[in-house]
């Protein structure tokens, strides 16, 4: 029999944070689950740290043969899944007891959702708490799928949060195609913008996952890439679904990708001398 849920977790080269990932999944209050990992040939002794879990009926472990980048592990392990909800947990982040528990509750309220997502900390390589209850741009409860569209393109930044903080039903993931990454940085958000064209969002305004930042997120390259790609992002919107926003939103949500962009770089260069100093008073 398969379950409600499905927790699907694209690990690679997290051995040093895949079992804590791992346990905050199994703690979940909601008990109604399948939890299918997929290793994508890590380099690194993560497939040997995921046989611990072999033993629980709730876990089945794969592996996604190298190559494809996150797109090849995301989709592999959300194809294999089979409950009505999924979630993608990546295999350095967190998630906390009760969030399968009210995001569940939250698309069985509003049957007309596809998609809910939770605010989330923000944590750094040893769990230490960065940011609190970041994500979804002031949104409460049920919301029109294409007016969160626009509010996450307006704001430039991605309010929904990583996969970690989002379940979205299975049927209409399958039903747009599976994870899109026309825009690498933004494989998230563009897909979480596929699915909820195709119904409405559910806001959870309570922080019920914790996304880990990591030493790959300070270059400069890369907050341009990012800021780039939001830019595509938003034309792609624009031009290929009329109405769900205008130009004045455009060059909006353009300029404030921009700023955020920034404003990510200085968070990140901040974060990081702290963690240097951290590393040399132990």
């Amino acid at each position: 029999m398969s379950s409600t849920v499905s927790i699907v977790v694209p690990a690679y080269n997290n051995a040093a944070s895949i079992e804590r990932t791992m346990d905050s999944i199994l703690a979940q209050t909601y008990h109604d689950l399948e939890i299918i990992v997929a290793d994508h040939a890590s380099t690194d002794s993560t497939w040997e740290a995921l046989q611990k879990y072999a033993a629980d009926p709730r876990v089945t472990l794969l592996t996604t043969k190298a190559g494809g980048g996150a797109l090849a592990n995301w989709n592999r392990v959300s194809q294999a899944a089979t409950g009505d909800f999924i979630k993608l947990v990546c295999g350095d982040d967190l998630i906390y007891p009760e969030l399968v528990a009210e995001q569940y509750e939250a698309l069985m309220a509003h049957p007309q959702a596809t998609l809910t997502a939770s605010a989330r900390d923000i944590i750094d390589a040893n769990d230490a708490l960065v940011a609190k209850n970041r994500g979804l741009a002031g949104l409460r409860g049920p919301v029109d799928g294409r007016a969160a569209v626009r509010q996450t393109i307006v704001s430039g930044t991605n309010i929904f949060g990583e996969p970690g903080c989002v379940m979205m039903k299975r049927e209409t993931l399958e039903k747009v195609g599976w994870w899109d990454s026309t825009f690498p940085y933004l494989i998230d958000e563009t897909t979480y913008s596929r699915v909820l064209f195709e119904g409405d969002f559910v806001a959870v305004p309570r922080s019920l996952a914790a996304f880990r930042i990591s030493d790959t997120q300070w270059s400069v390259r890369l907050a341009k890439s990012q800021s780039a790609q939001a830019a595509a992002f938003h034309n792609w919107v624009f031009s290929e679904y009329p109405g769900v926003i205008s130009r004045v939103d455009l060059v909006r949500g353009n300029l404030a990708a921009s700023g955020m962009a920034i404003v990510r770089r200085l968070a990140y260069i901040v974060l990081k001398r702290r963690m240097s100093l951290d590393e040399k008073h132990k």
